[in-house]
């Protein structure tokens, strides 16, 4: 979580992809957008962290889309 909030800090403004393994974790608000923007199922870590992930073979397309609605990614 220490790596995201890192980058998040970097990337205010912009939805963030963190890589975790074989999946790219939204989390907080970032989650949230992502799960209304894209259909995803929001669900949460054990600590009751809003988290939303596309598979990253997929990713390309998951971020095309939220582009096209307007939104920044990183």
């Amino acid at each position: 979580m220490r790596q995201y909030l890192e980058a998040k800090k970097q990337y205010q403004d912009a939805i963030v992809f963190f890589r975790m393994g074989d999946f790219y974790e939204m989390f907080f608000d970032d989650a949230k957008i992502a799960s209304e923007t894209l259909g995803l199922t929001l669900t949460q870590r054990q600590n009751g962290i809003p988290m939303a992930g596309v598979p990253g073979k997929s990713a390309d397309g998951y971020l095309r889309r939220l582009v096209e609605a307007g939104h920044r990614a990183a």
